[in-house]
């Protein structure tokens, strides 16, 4: 911890008495917030505690509704985020926060672009090497004259943060942002958080990755249902500790499945055979998944999992190979085609692919299930629409103020709660779920990984494709690790396998 010449820490913000509603939704109530200079401030809590609303606020993007906050010494009150950024504010938000169709450099000098100019025109020679000069500042190599529309999810995130970087911040908030890098890119960011707080800066960071948490953070602050509970130093942080304080009552150490039993039926439901994907990622890849088998997919960033769900939704153009639903022998061509043979998918970019933000959560839900809904006449009854979606929101304890509220107002676990009902609603037997759990709180991961054994004992069967190789130990039959879009290795449900036997295969 950096602090003043006579060793006392020296406040950076503080913000006091933060109040935020939403219609009759309290997201803040009286919360206070202390960052030093030098320190990696940590902010968890369930999701719809309000951390995204709190660090909306400070950085100008949500204005409080009551309640006070100063920066280095001065008053902060920023209408935007632009003005949060001229006062000292950047922030690197939980959801894509690239601009499409546009370019690298043009996304990292958004709005700065008259520094360019000359004669009129923009210099765009000049910004590109500015915006190269940016990406390295903070160890990347992605080629600043690429269009962003090129670039996967991890880059777009590090294009981000050399934009937010390239204002040189007094505050970095990072909202989530690890859940969309690989261990490359977190380390890419850890190392521009600790130069932070070695420049005498601070960080705010929210996460909900303990361990994460505890090898970065000076202190960690709990949020619980809008309110302040606890701030931690770090030498008191323990994971049973933050849990409790985090849910109000005492948790397990873990919430995975607690049998090894790996076993599944004999029947194979679904079978990719030879696939190679139009983006290069795959090649020549096969796979059978079983009635009942809940089957892990690894791999390092660029190793062709993320591509292999789209495929086995029809969602990934395919140059070769095919994808069956064995039972009917028809090809999963499209994601019409795999809706109709009941295969569901959540993809790991929640609001670009999976929900319409600007929706409701009753019209999200309803969308993949208007085929059974709808009478035979193909009208649709309000009646029976309402108590379709009202049985989704009951079955998976959808926190919200009511079914007409927009998806873009809710907490990223009760986002995916509403991405998970559009597939539970329609019974789908086969789901393919990639990262299902990013970005989501451990309670919310206990109830996801609660219905994912379930949906295995009913006699469905699952994809689980995920980055957190915790997460594909503890719930996995099977274990598939890819690397360069070839099967590295498989690995079977065992208590003797580790992370480092898997990490092995990746590399």
């Amino acid at each position: 911890m950096a602090g003043s010449a006579d060793g006392a820490r020296e406040l950076l913000f503080a913000a006091k008495g933060m109040r935020k509603s939403f219609g009759p939704v309290r997201a803040l109530y009286d919360v206070d917030l202390s960052i030093y200079r030098g320190e990696i401030t940590g902010l968890i809590g369930e999701n719809g505690s309000g951390k995204s609303t709190l660090s909306s606020i400070i950085a100008g993007m949500l204005r409080p509704d009551s309640g006070e906050m100063s920066l280095l010494g001065r008053s902060h009150a920023p209408a935007t985020m632009t003005e949060g950024a001229r006062l000292g504010v950047g922030m690197v938000v939980q959801e894509m926060g690239t601009v499409p169709g546009i370019g690298v450099a043009e996304n990292i000098f958004l709005g700065e672009e008259g520094r360019f100019r000359r004669f009129g025109l923009i210099g765009r020679k000049r910004m590109i090497e500015a915006a190269r000069e940016a990406l390295r500042a903070i160890g990347s190599d992605i080629e600043s004259a690429a269009p962003i529309d090129g670039l996967d999810m991890q880059d777009r995130k590090l294009v981000e943060l050399a934009k937010v970087m390239y204002g040189d911040p007094s505050l970095l908030i990072v909202d989530e942002t690890t859940t969309a890098l690989s261990h490359h890119g977190r380390e890419m960011l850890y190392a521009v958080m600790r130069r932070m707080a070695l420049e005498g800066k601070a960080v705010l960071f929210i996460s909900h990755d303990l361990p994460e948490l505890f090898a970065l953070c000076d202190t960690l602050t709990v949020l619980r249902d809008g309110e302040y509970v606890a701030t931690t130093p770090k030498d008191e942080m323990s994971e049973r500790r933050i849990k409790h304080l985090m849910v109000g009552r005492q948790t397990g150490d873990h919430y995975y499945r607690g049998d090894f039993d790996g076993r599944f039926g004999e029947e194979v439901v679904l079978r990719a055979s030879e696939v190679t994907t139009g983006t290069g990622l795959l090649e020549n890849f096969s796979l059978a998944l079983h009635r009942g088998e809940i089957l892990g997919i690894g791999g390092l960033s660029h190793c062709g999992m993320h591509e292999l769900g789209r495929a086995l939704f029809g969602e990934e153009r395919l140059m070769t190979g095919t994808v069956q639903h064995v039972a009917t022998g028809r090809a999963v061509s499209s994601p019409i085609a795999a809706m109709g043979l009941g295969i569901g998918y959540v993809s790991k970019n929640r609001d670009v692919e999976a929900l319409v933000l600007a929706a409701s959560i009753k019209d999200n839900i309803a969308a993949a299930a208007l085929d059974r809904i709808a009478s035979p006449s193909g009208l649709i009854w309000p009646r029976g629409e309402k108590a379709y979606v009202e049985a989704q929101i009951k079955a998976l304890d959808i926190k919200c103020a009511s079914m007409h509220q927009g998806v873009q107002y809710l907490s990223g676990g009760n986002k995916q709660k509403v991405v998970f009902g559009k597939w539970i609603g329609r019974g789908c037997d086969i789901l393919v779920l990639d990262c299902p759990t990013r970005g989501i709180d451990v309670g919310v991961k206990a109830a996801m990984y609660d219905l994912m054994y379930r949906m295995k004992r009913e006699g469905r069967s699952i994809v689980l494709i995920s980055e957190e190789l915790t997460e594909l130990i503890g719930m996995s039959d099977r274990l598939l690790v890819l690397k360069d879009g070839h099967l590295a290795g498989e690995f079977p449900r065992g208590q003797g396998l580790t992370e480092t036997a898997i990490i092995e295969t990746m590399i």
